[in-house]
């Protein structure tokens, strides 16, 4: 077990996230169609990724694209576009229920490495167009990921709508969708709109 950040690693990571920008990428993204359930792809576990590999660089940028121009949608996970690697982005900035925010980042090789406080709340995807669902999850978290392009390693703590996004991505990378988080079929709602 890693030993836990200290608080000076945090401030960093926090100040690093808050500063990145698609255009460290270097290239243009492209739109990606985004695929949905059951594709075997959202239940597979992405691969590792090298975050300086060319490909990698590339699909970061798409993911951010492909996001900016989804209405409603805060974050996307490479699964999501039919890639299996453990990459994805957020930017939960503009969403009504954002507390604290870092912007616009994208992680690769993500882990949850602290978490508490377990909340429920309603969770939407992209990838299951019909359907909301209750899911419990903790409201702080501090996630290590590395930094596509750079490959930089950067620990950071977020909390609220930050954290839950943060954590339905990283499921993704990891081959859950939020319908394997709910407590049972009374926690899964028909979508009433899709913003």
């Amino acid at each position: 077990m890693s030993a836990e950040p200290t608080a000076d690693a945090l401030a960093e990571g926090s100040a690093r996230l808050a500063a990145w920008t698609e255009a460290e990428l270097g290239v243009e993204g492209a739109l990606r169609e985004v695929v949905t359930a059951p594709a075997d792809v959202l239940s597979t576990r992405g691969a590792d990724v090298d975050p300086t590999d060319p490909e990698i660089v590339r699909l970061a940028a798409d993911l951010v694209a492909t996001m900016r121009v989804s209405p409603g949608c805060v974050g996307l996970a490479a699964n999501q576009v039919g890639v299996g690697v453990r990459v994805f982005c957020v930017d939960v900035s503009e969403h009504p229920k954002t507390r604290s925010h870092h912007g616009t980042f994208a992680l690769c090789n993500a882990e949850v490495v602290a978490s508490s406080r377990n909340e429920k709340a309603r969770e939407g995807c992209m990838s299951v167009p019909d359907f909301t669902g209750d899911v419990k999850r903790p409201s702080r978290i501090t996630v290590r990921g590395q930094l596509p392009g750079t490959g930089e390693d950067v620990t950071v703590a977020t909390d609220a709508f930050e954290a839950r996004a943060l954590q339905h991505e990283i499921d993704h990378t990891d081959g859950f969708l939020f319908l394997d988080r709910v407590a049972g079929a009374h926690a899964i709602h028909p979508r009433q709109t899709y913003l």
